[in-house]
């Protein structure tokens, strides 16, 4: 299972929200005005996430 973190001090959640527009899997949604991790264990580790975050907020770890 893949654990998914986010470091909410770097992340921009509403201002940004270009992890959830490319995860394709839908693990991370953009809910009020944070980015929130739903159902990590669907993550493909493609890292798609990691390489649009702007802030290095996300962090995968297999």
């Amino acid at each position: 299972m893949v654990n998914v973190k986010i470091d909410f001090g770097k992340c921009d959640g509403i201002d940004c929200g270009e992890c959830a527009d490319v995860c394709s899997m839908e693990i991370l949604k953009l809910e009020g005005n944070k980015i929130v991790i739903v159902n990590p264990g669907e993550c493909s580790l493609c890292e798609t996430c990691t390489d649009v975050c702007p802030n290095g907020a996300i962090e995968l770890e297999e």
